[in-house]
């Protein structure tokens, strides 16, 4: 990640309104390399695939011959005004509904994988646990989730990213629209906002980032 940076640094590229830019960097997975296996042996599931639409995303999962469908969670909920006002103790106060109806709004499809990526770093608090919460309602028995966590809410591995996949075991990082990290989770934290899923594989990483699967 640190390269990544650099490279970033030097080239003198602007982060975009909207959408990603810069170079694509390779970074190991573990997580992704643990789901890759299961995509390959298992033809016909449902994909969702949360950030802003990476074409090598889509091609690469509908070539192994499962259906792709695309959220932008962050993107939706740091654009919009989701924010309702403020309760009598000053708190915010946030239209949860809407936005779960807004973004992620499945028509009754059922998921078998969900490639969460980073959003829940980035998501406003009062939106953390309903979507956790309605993927797992979306998601069938088995269901997995890929998400990736930062241990830290400082450091130029925070910035927020786009995440596109390879046929190999690595994801290729590249940076998308500069919105603030909200918070690092823990090994419990993670734990607790997941409860009630099956179970939970974690991966250990040196740059700052862990990454989990979880399972429905």
């Amino acid at each position: 990640m640190r390269n990544w940076f650099e490279k970033k640094q030097s080239s003198g590229l602007a982060v975009p309104a909207h959408g990603p830019a810069g170079p694509r960097v390779p970074r190991h997975s573990g997580g992704w390399a643990v789901l890759r296996k299961r995509l390959q042996d298992e033809p016909g599931l449902r994909i969702l695939d949360d950030g802003y639409t990476s074409p090598s995303n889509i091609n690469y999962l509908t070539d192994l011959g499962h259906s792709v469908f695309l959220s932008d969670l962050v993107h939706d909920a740091c654009t919009e005004s989701w924010q309702t006002g403020e309760d009598q103790e000053g708190n915010p106060t946030w239209n949860v509904e809407g936005f779960l109806e807004q973004s992620l709004n499945f028509a009754g499809r059922m998921f078998d994988v969900v490639l969460l990526w980073t959003a829940l770093d980035y998501l406003p608090q009062a939106l953390v646990a309903p979507v956790v919460a309605h993927l797992h309602a979306a998601m069938n028995p088995g269901g997995q989730v890929l998400a990736l966590f930062h241990t830290r809410t400082q450091g130029d591995e925070t910035a927020h990213c786009r995440f596109h996949v390879t046929p190999a075991d690595n994801v290729e990082v590249q940076l998308s629209e500069p919105f603030p990290i909200q918070r690092a989770f823990t090994n419990r934290s993670i734990e607790k906002l997941f409860a009630g899923w099956s179970g939970h594989r974690q991966f250990l990483a040196k740059d700052s980032v862990s990454e989990v699967i979880m399972t429905r």
